[in-house]
């Protein structure tokens, strides 16, 4: 996962860089994780200032091109580890003064574009949607998985209203040859029996696919909680979302850590515990006119931020038991992994 970028001109955009940089503040020093190197957009600007070091993490080997020419400008000053970032709790930090980590759960314009990943409903082909460090594609998930889990994907995942009937399809397709991307698209826009002009008939089906294939919601949470350990006192956690269940997790995560559970609504304030994170803003922060304008994908961005308060490694969280249903639902691919391996 990386940012956006505008298909149109093909040129790198990092998302809400402005507003990431004026919170995670790199003008005082620091060490900062970039979770999402991708294009290395985030890592660069903070680089630019003197005192930082920046360790970048992506999924994607294809990153390690562009990871080695911002090596070769700031040598030790930067790391780069081909591992997904919820392991970022693997890295050697007891000595690395960790004042910020940040996330962009964007897809750049290179790998949606990239017919080898097979992300688009656009690409020609096999079906793959695989960021790196996979078990399975969305072909096995597609052309191997039930009707019944097909409809849960699809509708928790894509929040497709019609998956069920989608599933049905795909099935009674299968049965007469393997599904590619092509014919794919085309079950899709055949069992869509209302259409929406604005956006393209598979996109919440592929979304759903690109989750459950990477993962993306037991990553989240993980890389969630293993970012907030790693994190120094007063270090910033900021987090760009691009649809609506990615934000819900790290809202949830957020207000989970940050809002007082008194131990009794008769006990003084003074006795209930004291909370992990402090949050200076609720509602999330968006992109300018501006931004949208130079760079229209920006548009369904949303960044949610959270500063430490406390040292502290070990805590306590319910999130995973909180969308134990979303986990359950990414767990139907491990019976994939299982055939294939």
């Amino acid at each position: 996962m990386d940012a956006t970028i505008v298909p149109e001109v093909q040129k790198h955009y990092p998302v809400l860089l402005k507003e990431i940089i004026s919170i995670i503040s790199p003008q005082y020093g620091g060490t900062f994780i970039d979770c999402t190197f991708g294009q290395g957009g985030y890592s660069k600007k903070i680089l630019d200032f003197e005192n930082t070091k920046v360790i970048a993490l992506d999924r994607d080997i294809e990153s390690e091109s562009k990871a080695y020419q911002i090596k070769n400008q700031f040598e030790d000053r930067f790391l780069f580890k081909n591992i997904k970032f919820s392991q970022l709790n693997n890295l050697k930090l007891k000595n690395e003064n960790v004042k910020g980590v940040i996330f962009d759960l964007g897809y750049s314009y290179v790998q949606i574009k990239d017919p080898k990943k097979g992300l688009s409903f656009e690409s020609k082909g096999n079906l793959n949607m695989q960021m790196g460090l996979n078990n399975y594609s969305a072909e096995d998930v597609i052309n191997k998985l039930e009707e019944k889990e097909l409809d849960k994907i699809f509708k928790f995942f894509g929040e497709e209203k019609e998956s069920k009937f989608i599933a049905r399809n795909i099935i009674k397709e299968r049965s007469k040859k393997k599904i590619d991307t092509q014919t794919l698209v085309e079950i899709i826009e055949n069992t869509k029996r209302k259409k929406n002009y604005k956006v393209h008939s598979a996109t919440k089906v592929f979304q759903a696919l690109r989750i459950l294939v990477n993962r993306e919601i037991s990553e989240l949470i993980i890389g969630l909680i293993n970012a907030t350990k790693v994190l120094k006192k007063d270090g910033v956690l900021a987090v760009v979302t691009f649809h609506s269940l990615e934000d819900k997790i790290v809202k949830y995560f957020f207000k989970s850590l940050s809002e007082k559970k008194s131990i009794s609504r008769y006990a003084p304030i003074t006795e209930q515990p004291e909370t992990l994170l402090k949050l200076t803003k609720k509602k999330p922060i968006v992109p300018s006119d501006d931004e949208i304008k130079e760079n229209s994908p920006s548009r369904s961005a949303k960044l949610r931020y959270a500063i430490k308060k406390k040292d502290f490694y070990d805590f306590e969280t319910d999130i995973l038991d909180q969308f134990r249903n979303l986990i359950e639902i990414e767990n139907f691919g491990n019976k994939l992994w299982k055939k294939s391996s």
